[in-house]
């Protein structure tokens, strides 16, 4: 393609000082959004000039930059990062409202705990889960995937939105054998289950918690115990979901049933089965991503908000690991 042939679309914005945050520092975020996409970024006073060469790279570039004036003359504050996670959810889902997304500022989950979202891209997860009966949540530890589905989750009980919480994950060891566990079922299951009452005791008062579950209120059951049923007027959600072979998700997602909600949420990282066995979240990821009302939202390690560390650390192994697959 000559130069000539190239896709140029101008961008006006009618505010200096808000065009001039928006780009950000020494255009610090033309560059960034540059890098990202292939497309040429040149500014000018308050306008910005896309050249690329289709209309496909230039689009979700526009909408990032246009939206988030949006949200800057709705007074909302847009940070350097969070200019690169909008342009990554516009490319995962173009038909994104910014402006909705960045209202979502701050929500009580029950009179113990109010939810802030702290990044961008959890800001659309909340989005997400509450505008689709379906959200899968793809991503590193520490990025709040189980937490704040959990938070949801509470959230639309207290609110009557469902009658119940129904949290599962796969029975599987994280890379060692366990041996035999003494007690009866709920004893065995138990130690795969303590992320999720973790949790909920964060939410709720311990005592509450106990009492919901004794009143079926709240179910907390392995993944095999899911088969065979019909989930209604629930809210459920599937942690470890990357640790599920496809016959397992496939099981699993088929079981949602009238006035639900089901989050599935995990990490393609660290997938714990054999090597011979496919992750049913990434066959779930290749079959279903274009199914109308199932919303996939994608953490990166920008999105970490455990200690700082564990951010680099999870960048320190994608980097590693990416490495390998060049060798």
């Amino acid at each position: 393609m000559t130069e000539n042939e190239k896709i140029r679309v101008k961008l006006e914005f009618d505010d200096v000082m808000l065009a001039s945050t928006l780009f950000g520092a020494q255009s610090s975020n033309l560059v960034a959004i540059s890098k990202l996409s292939e497309v040429q970024i040149d500014s000018r006073g308050n306008s910005l000039q896309l050249t690329a060469d289709s209309h496909e790279l230039i689009d979700p570039v526009a909408k990032t930059f246009t939206q988030l004036y949006a949200v800057l003359k709705a007074g909302k504050n847009v940070f350097p990062q969070d200019v690169e996670a909008a342009y990554k959810i516009l490319c995962q889902n173009p038909a994104a409202d910014l402006v909705k997304i960045f209202r979502d500022e701050l929500f009580s989950v029950s009179r113990k705990k109010s939810i802030a979202p702290r990044t961008l891209t959890q800001r659309a997860y909340f989005s997400a889960i509450r505008e689709n009966d379906m959200v899968f949540s793809i991503g590193p530890a520490g990025t709040g995937k189980t937490y704040l589905a959990v938070a949801m989750a509470v959230y639309a009980l207290t609110r009557k939105e469902v009658k119940k919480i129904i949290l599962t994950r796969p029975a599987v060891e994280a890379g060692e054998k366990l041996g035999f566990l003494p007690g009866d079922m709920v004893d065995k299951v138990d130690p795969y289950m303590r992320p999720l009452y973790d949790a909920l005791y964060d939410m709720l008062d311990v005592p509450k918690v106990q009492d919901m579950i004794e009143e079926n209120i709240i179910e907390i059951a392995p993944l095999a115990f899911m088969r065979g049923r019909t989930l209604s007027n629930a809210f459920v959600i599937l942690d470890e979901a990357q640790n599920t072979t496809p016959e397992q998700m496939k099981m699993f997602i088929t079981r949602l049933g009238p006035g639900s909600k089901a989050v599935i949420a995990g990490d393609v990282t660290q997938i714990d089965l054999p090597g011979h066995v496919s992750s049913g979240l990434v066959v779930a990821r290749n079959v279903l991503h274009d199914v109308e009302g199932i919303n996939f939202i994608k953490f990166e390690d920008t999105d970490v908000v455990r200690h700082p560390l564990v951010a680099r650390i999870v960048k320190a192994y994608d980097a590693y690991e990416c490495q390998g697959c060049h060798k």
